[in-house]
């Protein structure tokens, strides 16, 4: 099991306020975060980063989150990375928006809104699982 100083995290959200409270209470973990709040700035945020997982928001301002999950999937870096897929949108509940995003390569797909706590509870144990 990795302790919590080997796992880094990079979020891509466009919500400025759950970005922050995320990267914080991460933080009070011993847990490095990242962010970005765009689809184009999270993909030069990734560059040359290797984080253990990313969050990525289904709704961003300049791409779907699915497109983006698919286009960071093709980077060599990337490919066994988990992605966490959150969305406040009552439209991804239908179940086959959910296989659309496991499909786009996510390995979770949690809806907003979410506690940190709940939030960690989802993701850590693929943290500490990962090599």
């Amino acid at each position: 099991m990795r302790s919590t100083a080997e796992i880094s995290i990079f979020i891509i959200e466009d919500d400025p306020h759950f970005r922050e409270t995320f990267i914080d209470v991460m933080a009070l973990r011993g847990i490095q975060v990242n962010g970005a709040g765009s689809g184009r700035e999270g993909l030069q945020g990734l560059m040359g980063q290797r984080p253990s997982a990313i969050i990525l928001d289904v709704q961003l301002p300049d791409i779907h989150g699915f497109e983006l999950c698919r286009r960071i999937k093709k980077l060599e870096a990337f490919r066994h990375t988990p992605v966490i897929f959150i969305s406040a949108s009552a439209q991804y509940n239908d179940p086959r928006d959910r296989v659309e995003g496991v499909l786009a390569g996510a390995a979770l797909f949690l809806p907003k809104p979410i506690t940190m706590e709940r939030l960690w509870t989802e993701i850590e144990p693929l943290l500490r699982s990962r090599p």
